[in-house]
């Protein structure tokens, strides 16, 4: 059975009072991750290995922390549609597409709300995430406050370039700078609109970025480029990535928001 998710870009955030969750602003993205779950079996035990990407084996520790959680013997095959550590919450969207599909290969009966808490607990566990499954089993522009998130309607296009990663267990062990995070990302999110559009999202994850002093300098003069060619750019959390919304070839690699959350295939 196979199951996507659709990868997700996190403008800025903080985390919530237990830890185990964030607030903040995201969206997801037409690029993610495709899993095709299906029963481990003798002829695997060669491959010594729970879980494959593009064909390769891989340790994956949220996607197998899931796969135990969920009491099943299975091999998870991920094709994989986006960068893995560079802020396109891959870990999230692997995860969340293993749990769904599994759901339905096993005939589990589990309901979505479940498979989504599954998901969120093997990415604590493994400590690549806060709340990267939540905004891709919700799809479009999600911002939360740490009790409640409201999902808006959107499919901008925005173009993009990844220079390298940013070990998210690193950044989230990193006392001091979780600290400045936890300030910034509440006076961002204080400083959202009702209604904000992408753009504004944009605007306010940049304040946030430097404010937290994470871009390099390489970030930072990319994200002047795409200003300077009209458009609004930022850093997507946690990765070396740059983003950029109103723009049109100023970036190597285009995609959009996507409306739709993840789904069985």
């Amino acid at each position: 059975m196979e199951a996507f998710a659709p990868g997700s870009v996190t403008a800025f955030f903080a985390p919530t009072a237990d830890g185990d969750e964030s607030m903040g602003a995201s969206f997801a993205v037409e690029d993610g991750i495709v899993a095709d779950v299906r029963p481990f079996e003798d002829s695997d035990a060669d491959s010594d290995a729970a879980v494959t990407l593009d064909g390769e084996p891989t340790d994956f520790e949220p996607v197998e922390f899931a796969l135990d959680a969920l009491d099943v013997s299975a091999r998870a095959d991920l094709t994989i549609e986006i960068p893995i550590g560079r802020g396109f919450g891959a870990s999230g969207a692997a995860t969340l597409a293993t749990a769904l599909a599994a759901n339905a290969e096993f005939g589990l009966g589990r309901s979505r709300e479940e498979l989504v808490e599954v998901a969120h607990r093997a990415e604590v566990r493994a400590g690549t995430g806060l709340g990267d499954v939540f905004v891709q089993e919700m799809g479009g522009l999600v911002v939360g406050d740490g009790e409640t998130r409201r999902s808006f309607d959107r499919a901008d296009p925005l173009e993009y370039v990844s220079f390298g990663s940013i070990a998210t267990e690193e950044a989230l062990a990193d006392e001091a700078l979780m600290a400045r995070i936890e300030r910034e990302g509440a006076a961002s999110l204080d400083a959202l609109g009702d209604d904000p559009a992408l753009a504004d999202v944009t605007r306010e994850g940049w304040r946030f970025a430097r404010a937290i002093d994470l871009p390099t300098d390489e970030v930072r003069e990319t994200v002047a480029s795409a200003e300077a060619e009209g458009g609004v750019a930022s850093m997507a959390m946690v990765g070396e990535t740059v983003f950029a919304v109103g723009v049109d070839g100023v970036l190597p690699n285009r995609t959009a928001v996507c409306p739709d959350g993840a789904e069985l295939r």
